[in-house]
């Protein structure tokens, strides 16, 4: 059964975490998603790396790991995610650590949405080369989930190197929580079916961006028949952005995905909550549709 989540910048100006986290629960909403950015480097114009203004929330959001702690213990059944954590801003076993404490403490309610990141001066003030970020990122997740899997791990990588260590709690779930990868190439895909437990694509207002997760989609069973892993063993998000249209909606349930998460807007409680409302009433038409 397909599960039906939001996502929002959470920082100092709008609502608090556990404020959202208690509204979405109580209007029967299955969770909440949180994305990441430590910081943003000062710059006259800053801007996304493919072009227009970035907006403030970028570099005021709460960590999500505290954001999400929060609005766990505020909850009874919430999902709660990150989408995304940047995974090449992260010491891997202190990243293993937060995502084992947070799965545990939250009966294994986490979902672990990660990304490679765009922010080449960002990721650079974490010491993380932008050319390697993706090779940084392979090898972090590697090493997590072996520190979530085995008593005395060890790995021993061209990014992440340590001997044998333990590390406790592990996850609530054997083997850690789901890996999904947030990505829209192709490289990306062949990611996903190699250290992954999942996709989480955008889902945009533009035309054809459903029919571009289609295709990719395709490319990912590909890619999964190539490793001889099966789809089902994939949980397949998707993060959709201002989207209303219910037939859009429905054919990403027809197409397996197991969660849709609609945003919130970076704003006042008022308006947030009012959204929250809006996309409650969306929730209840595709359940019974």
């Amino acid at each position: 059964m397909t599960q039906f989540c939001v996502h929002i910048f959470p920082t100092d100006r709008t609502i608090d975490p556990v404020t959202l986290a208690k509204a979405v629960e109580a209007r029967q909403i299955d969770g909440l998603f949180f994305p990441e950015h430590t910081h943003i480097p000062v710059m006259d114009q800053p801007q996304f790396r493919g072009g227009g203004e970035l907006p403030e929330q970028y570099w005021r959001m709460h960590d999500p790991f505290v954001g999400l702690s929060a609005a766990v213990g505020a909850t009874d059944n919430l999902q709660i995610g990150t989408s995304i954590c940047l995974v090449p801003e992260r010491d891997p076993i202190i990243l293993a650590k937060a995502c084992a404490s947070l799965d545990q403490l939250s009966g294994g309610r986490f979902l672990f949405g990660i990304g490679a990141g765009w922010n080449e001066d960002e990721m650079a003030n974490h010491g993380t080369a932008f050319k390697d970020r993706w090779k940084v990122l392979r090898e972090r997740v590697l090493a997590m989930k072996r520190i979530w899997s085995e008593d005395e791990p060890e790995f021993h990588g061209d990014f992440v190197d340590f001997d044998p260590i333990w590390s406790y709690p592990k996850p609530a779930r054997t083997g850690g929580p789901p890996v999904l990868l947030g990505t829209a190439s192709r490289r990306g895909l062949d990611r996903i079916a190699e250290y992954c437990d999942g996709w989480l694509p955008i889902l945009r207002p533009a035309s054809d961006s459903i029919d571009n997760i289609k295709e990719n989609l395709k490319a990912l069973e590909q890619a999964m028949d190539k490793r001889e892993r099966p789809m089902n063993e994939l949980r397949l998000a998707v993060m959709a952005q201002e989207v209303k249209d219910n037939n859009k909606l429905g054919e990403l349930i027809e197409l397996g995905f197991t969660d849709i998460s609609f945003a919130l807007p970076h704003a006042g409680i008022d308006e947030v909550l009012r959204t929250l409302d809006d996309i409650a009433g969306t929730v209840d038409k595709l359940r019974s549709g």
